[in-house]
């Protein structure tokens, strides 16, 4: 493979990372609105965090929140 080859290889994979990057960025921004929600009708943690294979602390680090003791 040439120098140009393999220089447009890395700038087309750093494209599909940023593409990716985005992606994962607006997903989690959806799954933190659909958890408010779900918190807001009086959905249980721990079964927000098994719909949304995350851990109890996963769905509170998502809210900003601390657990309540």
């Amino acid at each position: 493979m040439s120098e140009a080859a393999i220089l447009r290889s890395i700038r087309g994979a750093a494209k599909r990372r940023e593409k990716a990057d985005a992606a994962k960025r607006q997903a989690t921004d959806d799954l933190r609105g659909y958890v408010r929600d779900a918190r807001e009708a009086g959905v249980s943690i721990t079964r927000i965090a098994s719909e949304a294979g995350l851990s109890r602390q996963g769905v509170y680090d998502l809210l900003g929140e601390r657990p309540s003791a």
